[in-house]
């Protein structure tokens, strides 16, 4: 029977227990155990039944039992204790107030992401972005970095991930009620709930409310369409993630980007919060914030259009997360069209110039596209890719946009990923780390090190917590794969073999991701017969355990998973392999610590970080990678095994068996060997020294407090100054800079390097020696104060073209007529071999970031 109506009966706390809804709806259980241990006991078997969900356990408990509880004065005093805990960690000075002493960091930091990975109970998340969006807001209130997290409500989150009979993805899409969610609605004084507004094409408007989701200190705004305002077709704007059609996405970025801006402004105005100094847009989806602002700044400073860009631009940060092209949000310029022009167009903001900052207007681009990850570029500040190698592809990839410059100078550099400790470590590692070692020891690493007689972790009593943590992984895959064939449509009576899958003495490795065709989930079932072998041999087996979801549109994605899971039926197999179906935070913090080896074989350069093997090495598992995403930058040949790459080849098909054969190589003749070679006490030494050694070094590195220090000192604070420089004086110093832009474009076609004298550059040049350079160049309308004169000087190849080299600035020496003038400098020989220099003119002013950032250059020059 159907009910007419549905609502949500909130639990009555008993008075002594009421501070249990305050750390019910901090999210700051979800990485702090002692909350999550007092939660559990309070009903374990039913802490179980709700998946560990705070609020649905508060919600399910009788009314006798919370009398019960009330009356239970050790269990007050805990509550008590813990509620304590919490205002302390929300209160008090950490890092940004106690340690960074720098007057330029950012009083406040927006940070835009379309998902969110914080928790299972939250599913707001599809993978890798959303997890690491996670992160970032937990170590910003672990460091105390003032920020406000912007993203959307999806009524039903991604999708949820089963198997059909023939091993088929099938995808369902449960509908969450944000009232049994770890959230509170914001609401105006009066108790109303308060409303964003965006209007949209046609003369529509979008209404939106905002969810309250309390991550620690970082408060994160999350917009939902899904309210009576709202017709039927924009209450399904935010139904779910990266789903409907191109006009569906197109509206949840702008509800995430524009309508972001309004919450974040919402927010402040009800909570006395300080607005924020920086923007910080993670991915292209809500590139979109830039619109909002610039028409903000319009409409109330009265700045005319490029004076607002620059004035946003200042206090934009931009993160690609994508090396793949298709991984871009990209819409025709005719859709975008409809929301900013003809009636739905802003004051101020005219059509011409919103389509123009999305363009693909440079070669090989397509002209009649809007790239939200162009848009992003063009209304940041600073950019950034997630690892140093996807730093450099990100550089390759959008050098069209500065066709003038080398692609090693696209100002795009790299902050690499991290994942958050206290999320990602078991605890019952941690425990054993905590027990023998100093906090300094465990944040430095140098605590794994030592030997057990100087109070470092004994081998043995390590290598036991390996063991447990792997019994821990062989539990739940045995239950989730028989959970997995009764929902494919087996009986319990042909499941019995379920209860010897996968072995805890076994040597484990795992693979779970997204699976796009780049990841190569079936790479290793390129040789089917040679991996039987591996998995079933009689003396030193493996047993690999496999979890991912494919995007339901992706075809080629879903057949990938439908091939492995065929595989992993196989009986000769199925009890060394497994896929775990439902890939979630949940699963990943039982399969990451319970594995000894996390897989990862991208097609390079294709991964842009990855994070799953840096979880992994927080609890002691080794990786064994392709050289992409952060394994290119930190593999150092002791914390794991780089599987060879055949990057010259052509062929697709033999690059991946090249690729597989070296993976099973690695496998059987290396690992394998070493994690069952024991000595007399049973525990393998030569693989306890590799576990030391990723712990004592990827450990550290691997945190993403270590990341958003970065994120802090290297973009945040800098993009702060930037911001203040161009906000005094009504924005005076934006206007400067947007009139002297445009000054310098018009006048740019006169800029020309007429002559180029170079002395000491003999028959033979030894290290050592110098050259003196003299260049002659006509500025035209500009001065001299407006550009910069370099020497690009370095090594030269077959074709003389500069690499590896070194850009040094020339010094006015004389003004001639006509607007010429002369600049000198010297370059001092420290390189042996070919070498090679040039001139050029680029436009210089104290507000840019780069000399790059007009994409202006005047090269050449005769000598």
């Amino acid at each position: 029977m159907r009910a007419i109506r549905r609502f949500t009966v909130r639990t009555v706390l008993p008075e002594p227990l009421a501070p249990l809804d305050t750390l019910a709806l901090n999210l700051r259980w979800s990485w702090h155990a002692p909350t999550r241990d007092l939660f559990a006991s309070l009903d374990p078997a039913l802490w179980r039944a709700v998946d560990q969900d705070p609020v649905a356990l508060l919600g399910s408990l009788a009314p006798r039992r919370l009398r019960q509880l009330g009356e239970d004065r050790a269990l007050v005093a805990q509550v008590r204790e813990l509620a304590e805990d919490l205002q302390r960690y929300l209160t008090e000075p950490r890092w940004y107030q106690r340690e960074l002493d720098d007057p330029d960091k950012p009083a406040a930091v927006a940070y835009f992401s379309a998902e969110y990975g914080i928790t299972a109970v939250l599913p707001q998340y599809s993978g890798g972005l959303g997890i690491l969006a996670g992160d970032h807001l937990k170590s910003a209130s672990d460091l105390g970095v003032p920020l406000v997290g912007v993203g959307l409500f999806y009524d039903a989150g991604y999708f949820k991930q089963s198997l059909t009979r023939d091993g088929w993805q099938h995808e369902t899409y449960p509908l969450l009620d944000p009232n049994n969610l770890p959230l509170t609605l914001l609401r105006e004084p009066d108790g109303t709930p308060a409303r964003v507004h965006l209007p949209l094409a046609g003369g529509s408007t979008l209404h939106a409310q905002v969810w309250l989701a309390q991550v620690g200190r970082v408060p994160l705004l999350l917009l939902d369409s899904n309210i009576g305002d709202n017709d039927e077709a924009m209450r399904r704007v935010t139904d779910r993630l990266y789903g409907g059609s191109a006009e569906h996405r197109l509206q949840q970025e702008l509800l995430l980007g524009m309508g972001g801006v309004k919450a974040v402004r919402l927010y402040s105005r009800l909570t006395g919060a300080p607005e924020p100094e920086v923007y910080h847009c993670n991915e292209g989806h809500a590139g979109f914030l830039a619109v909002e602002r610039i028409r903000e700044l319009v409409a109330a400073e009265g700045l005319d259009f490029d004076a607002a860009l620059e004035a946003v631009k200042a206090g934009t940060v931009f993160t690609t997360h994508t090396p793949v092209p298709a991984g871009i949000s990209r819409y025709g310029k005719d859709l975008v069209a409809q929301y900013f022009g003809g009636g739905a167009e802003l004051p101020g903001v005219p059509l011409e110039k919103v389509l123009a900052l999305g363009s693909e207007d440079y070669p090989g681009g397509d002209p009649g596209c809007f790239n939200m990850a162009v848009l992003g570029l063009r209304t940041s500040k600073r950019a950034n890719g997630v690892a140093r190698l996807h730093g450099q592809v990100s550089r390759e990839m959008f050098h069209p946009l500065w066709p003038g410059f080398d692609a090693s100078e696209v100002p795009i550099t790299s902050v690499t990923n991290g994942v958050h400790g206290d999320t990602w470590t078991d605890p019952a590692f941690a425990a054993v780390a905590a027990a023998r070692l100093t906090e300094e020891q465990r944040a430095t690493g140098e605590g794994w090190l030592l030997p057990a007689e100087q109070g470092g972790v004994p081998d043995g009593e390590l290598w036991a917590v390996r063991r447990a943590l792997r019994g821990n992984l062989v539990r739940s895959a045995r239950a989730r794969v028989r959970q997995s064939w009764l929902d494919r449509g087996a009986s319990p009576a042909e499941l019995g073999w379920t209860e010897h899958v996968l072995d805890p003495d076994v040597l484990t490795i795992g693979f779970a991701r997204r699976v796009p065709t780049y990841k190569r989930l079936t790479l290793m079932l390129s040789d089917p017969d040679r991996l039987t072998r591996l998995l079933t041999d009689p003396e030193r087996p493996v047993q690999i355990v496999v979890a991912g979801k494919s995007h339901p549109d992706d075809e080629l994605g879903v057949g990938l998973i439908q091939r492995l899971v065929q595989f992993a039926d196989n009986p000769a197999v199925r009890e060394r392999i497994v896929f775990l179906p439902n890939y979630d935070i949940a699963m990943a913090q039982t399969l990451m610590p319970g594995c000894d080896v996390w897989l990862n074989n991208p097609l390079r350069p294709l991964e842009a970080s990855g994070t799953s093997g840096m979880k992994g090495a927080l609890n002691g598992a080794l990786n064994l990678s392709i050289r992409d995403g952060w394994w290119d930058e930190w593999y150092d040949g002791r914390n794991g095994w780089a599987i060879p790459t055949a990057d010259g080849v052509t062929d697709q098909a033999e690059r991946d068996r090249l690729e597989a054969a070296a993976l099973y190589d690695l496998i059987e003749e290396v690992v394998a060997p070493r994690f069952y070679d024991r000595d007399a006490d049973g525990v393998p030494q030569r693989w306890m020294e590799m576990v030391r050694h990723t712990l004592a070094t990827l450990g550290p590195k691997v945190q993403a407090t270590r990341m958003v220090r970065e994120y802090v000192g290297r973009l945040y604070t800098p993009v702060a100054r930037g911001v203040r420089m161009l906000d005094g004086g009504g924005h005076d110093g934006a206007r400067e800079l947007a009139g002297w832009k445009a000054r310098v474009r018009q006048a740019w076609p006169g800029v020309r390097v007429d002559h180029v004298e170079a002395q000491g550059v003999a028959d033979v040049v030894n290290v050592g020696d110098r050259i003196e350079v003299a260049v002659y160049v006509s500025l035209g309308e500009l001065g001299p104060e407006d550009v910069e004169v370099q020497l690009v000087a370095g090594r030269a190849d077959d074709r003389d073209e500069l690499t590896d080299f070194q850009v040094r600035p020339l010094s006015l020496a004389q003004t001639l007529e006509g607007g010429r003038y002369a600049f000198t400098g010297s370059y001092t020989m420290d390189l042996a071999g070919p070498f090679g220099y040039t001139v050029r003119v680029v436009p210089q002013h104290p507000g840019l970031a780069e000399y790059t950032e007009l994409g202006l250059v005047a090269a050449g020059g005769e000598h």
